[in-house]
């Protein structure tokens, strides 16, 4: 039998935001998504908080000197994701194996000591990933206490939403838009040097618009890219726009995945969160596409949430309206009956609200 691979076992660790005003973006993330601040790191060039609601684990920096990486990002991009930590059992292994096949190192493996007297430091290195995106792979004592970023200290006494007030399990998947012609190359690189699988293709049109999207996954599942780039010979639409105003390579959206997208919807629009709105006529139709197995007609047409199946089952997923100044980043909120796909019928609905929201 083959060795396994060192990559067989990635999984999302954290994902790390740079923003430009970390109070602000902390706060918004405790006071409308239900996370809680559960730690806190920095040097001479960096402020950042950890935050927290159930598996799902945020790291917001903001960066207080240009000898920060954080402070060309938000310069070039805004505020987004910088990096997708990745968790695995030996980043040695891992690291080793990604640069052999390709991947450009950006840190070398190093211990990093508890900072609570725990002690079961955690090991990290860095790859690069797609843009000014890095991966920073993560080991940790399977056995240990130690849950937050390396160097970070725990809060004193946590603050922010109570546990399940807004119930989130995981990240699901992250969609990322590509500039044209890099789609290929991307998925290659990601196959290669991280041992990933090709496990979806799509071509979507809305209008004039075109675009072309696959779908990458670790070995073990736990990671899920979303790669989307735009077709040049169709009309510029809303990937060259994110393309336009991002400068580049860049994650558009986070999906988050709940056990319960209704409850979750409502706890998120009750603390402010806005959402894409769907036209009426999508549940009057729905019935002849598709029979609810989980939620009732009623509940999704009341908080906004589509629908699909494929072979192995349904899922439901609402997408929130972008508050970010460019507009590149918003979220998603997925449930998953047994489906295994992307809601393929909804992307459509998707940009088709997007582009109303824009134009009304």
């Amino acid at each position: 039998m083959a060795p396994e691979s060192p990559l067989s076992d990635l999984s999302i660790d954290y994902l790390e935001i740079y923003v430009g005003n970390l109070e602000v973006e902390a706060f918004t993330w405790v006071d409308k998504y239900g996370f809680t601040v559960v730690g806190t790191g920095g040097s001479a060039d960096h402020r950042s908080v950890a935050l927290r609601n159930g598996p799902v684990l945020l790291v917001i920096t903001e960066a207080i000197s240009d000898r920060h990486p954080a402070a060309e990002y938000v310069q070039t991009h805004g505020d987004g994701v910088a990096d997708v930590a990745l968790r695995t059992r030996d980043v040695g292994a891992a690291f080793h194996a990604a640069v052999a096949a390709g991947a450009t190192p950006v840190r070398e493996p190093a211990w990093h000591a508890p900072s609570e007297g725990t002690g079961d430091g955690i090991i990290t290195a860095t790859i690069e990933g797609f843009g000014d995106v890095v991966h920073t792979l993560v080991q940790r004592d399977p056995g240990g206490e130690t849950d937050l970023p390396a160097g970070f200290t725990r809060s004193p006494r946590s603050h922010g939403a109570g546990a399940g007030e807004v119930p989130l399990l995981a990240i699901d998947h992250l969609a990322i838009c590509l500039p044209a012609g890099e789609l290929g190359r991307t998925v290659e690189h990601y196959v290669r040097t991280l041992g990933f699988r090709d496990i979806f293709q799509e071509r979507i049109v809305v209008g004039a618009q075109a675009m072309e999207s696959q779908v990458v996954q670790s070995a073990s599942g736990g990671v899920t890219l979303t790669l989307i780039e735009p077709d040049p010979s169709a009309q510029p639409g809303q990937i060259d726009d994110f393309l336009k105003s991002h400068h580049g390579h860049g994650v558009q959206h986070v999906a988050f995945s709940s056990d319960d997208a209704v409850r979750a919807v409502r706890s998120l629009s009750a603390r402010g969160v806005g959402f894409l709105t769907t036209p009426d006529t999508y549940y009057d139709l729905l019935a002849e596409r598709i029979t609810p197995k989980t939620h009732p007609i009623k509940d999704l047409r009341e908080t906004g949430l589509l629908i699909d199946e494929d072979h192995g089952g349904q899922l439901f997923q609402i997408f929130t309206r972008s508050v970010h100044p460019r507009r590149t980043l918003f979220f998603e909120i997925i449930e998953r009956r047994g489906a295994e796909t992307f809601g393929s019928a909804n992307i459509k609905a998707l940009y088709e609200a997007v582009e109303l929201e824009q134009t009304g």
